[in-house]
């Protein structure tokens, strides 16, 4: 069994841990010495899985902007070199370049290592594998975890090579190569984007490559860009495209510099958001919107996944307007991609895995969440929309939101969290069934689902237990002038009694 201090490590299909000082009540718990152990870790792991010794391994280690990730990534480099693997070492990388360092050819590798603790604080870093079959599951992380408690390794007399490789610049390469290709413009096939003003904004992580390495040569403007210099401390907004002020500050720099598109990614580019021409947000349900318009002209009636707070009017527009199939599936982009790889197994057509975080994962793309990747898939229809001048947010002209809209986290101040959690969703589904008014929403997969029927509160609200943590999120939607207020007010009447939870 895991000892507390490596099973604190664990978040879910990542490693998580506070790398440097400088926070109060945070101790370090994962130093030089504790990464070393686990880049052995998933050297023997990966040796054990695909039946080769460490010596006939090929392992690629990236890093984004974090203060503490060239110290770490050295680390790791050099403990697995210690078992006669040979490592690839990418520096400042994206965490889908990782994946695609298992797939391109030229590189080959068995296994890839990305160190980031994606949008969390300067403080933290953490540790994301893959191999040919995509990012590792929650179990694989925990047998990873084991090997690294018994910290028991075979060293090699000859140390495997570390080599530099300068593999985003080949990856850059795939993105411009493909834009090309699909737009396939008339006039300037090289230069599908030229005419065009497009703003990154990388919020200092490791996005800035997309701005000079895939849009320039492809001839867009990119006057007015930001923050695209990797810089650890993130000194002008959290590198999140869930973040109010990250998105207000992209929105601004559109409008300010009168640019056709903008594009914002988190640190480690797996996730991304855009904004549109008159500086209005492309994110969370109007992400999925038109993301959705574009592979349901691409593969008619398939189904879309999403995660499980997304609105009623995306689901309208999903199945009316494009005649597809909304899946609203648990949260968790690791849970939405299973989902969506599930249902192509059975033989349910699926084409793309997406959450509202901005975790976007399409099968074309071995259902990987690259946020570089859906950004591209936007930027083609884009280019050949203004070939027909039509802009990309037409194709989301029908979609219906909500009038008002609010997230409520509610604190469970109870050791046995998840029990007191779903304690409070099994009497709230008796609560609902007691209403004339509200409807508990069938096949839902994560907490309670209410459809609000009166015109007084025209709308629904999702609450659910957290994955992780001791919080219950409340979701809330209503159509109409005051109704969020008056469902939030009925809703926390029941709440009352659950003298455990705390705003």
């Amino acid at each position: 069994m895991l000892k507390e201090n490596w099973k604190k490590l664990q978040n879910g299909s990542d490693i998580r841990g506070v790398a440097l000082e400088g926070v109060e009540g945070e101790n370090v718990n994962l130093t030089p010495e504790i990464v070393q152990i686990l880049g052995k870790s998933f050297t023997k792991w990966l040796s054990q899985n695909l039946n080769k010794s460490p010596a006939e391994l090929i392992i690629s280690i990236g890093r984004d902007s974090r203060l503490s990730g060239e110290t770490l990534s050295q680390s790791i480099c050099h403990a697995i070199s210690e078992l006669g693997t040979t490592v690839y070492n990418f520096d400042m990388a994206s965490t889908p370049a990782m994946f695609m360092s298992t797939i391109e050819a030229d590189f080959n590798c068995d296994g890839a290592i990305m160190l980031t603790a994606s949008h969390l604080p300067f403080n933290r870093n953490g540790l994301k594998f893959f191999t040919k079959q995509g990012g590792l599951e929650k179990q694989n992380i925990t047998d990873i975890l084991e090997i690294a408690q018994e910290n028991s390794f075979n060293y090699s007399l000859e140390k495997g090579d570390i080599i530099s490789k300068n593999f985003m610049a080949k990856y850059a390469n795939l993105f411009v190569s493909k834009i090309r290709e699909s737009v396939n413009h008339p006039e300037h096939f090289e230069q599908p984007l030229k005419d065009l003003k497009i703003i990154v904004d990388a919020g200092n992580g490791a996005g800035g490559f997309f701005a000079d390495k895939v849009l320039k040569p492809l001839g867009a403007d990119i006057t007015g860009s930001q923050f695209l210099e990797p810089d650890g401390t993130f000194p002008n907004h959290i590198p999140n495209p869930e973040n109010p002020e990250a998105m207000a500050s992209i929105c601004e720099a559109v409008v300010k510099n009168k640019a056709d598109f903008g594009i914002i990614f988190d640190t480690d580019v797996d996730r991304s958001a855009a904004v549109d021409s008159t500086g209005k947000e492309l994110n969370r349900n109007r992400l999925i919107a038109l993301t959705s318009a574009i592979i349901l002209q691409e593969h008619p009636q398939s189904t879309i996944v999403t995660d499980s707070i997304t609105s009623e009017g995306l689901t309208k527009f999903i199945e009316q307007d494009l005649g597809g199939k909304h899946h609203r599936f648990k949260r968790g982009y690791k849970n939405v991609i299973n989902e969506a790889v599930r249902l192509n197994n059975e033989g349910i057509e699926s084409w793309l895995a997406i959450e509202t975080s901005g975790h976007a994962a399409l099968k074309e793309n071995y259902f990987l969440d690259d946020g570089a990747y859906l950004i591209a898939k936007l930027l083609i229809d884009l280019a050949k929309l203004k070939l027909e001048n039509k802009q990309l947010t037409n194709l989301i002209n029908n979609l219906e939101e909500p009038l008002e809209s609010e997230e409520i986290r509610l604190i469970i101040k109870e050791d046995n969290f998840k029990e007191y959690g779903n304690d409070v969703i099994e009497k709230l589904k008796d609560f609902a069934n007691k209403q004339d008014d509200w409807q508990i929403v069938p096949n839902n997969y994560e907490g309670v689902r209410i459809s609000c029927l009166s015109e007084q509160e025209k709308g629904w609200f999702l609450l659910r237990l957290s994955l992780h943590d001791p919080v219950i999120p409340i979701n809330i939607e209503s159509n109409v002038k005051g109704g969020l207020e008056k469902i939030t007010i009925r809703l926390f009447t029941f709440l009352e009694s659950f003298s455990a939870l705390e705003k």
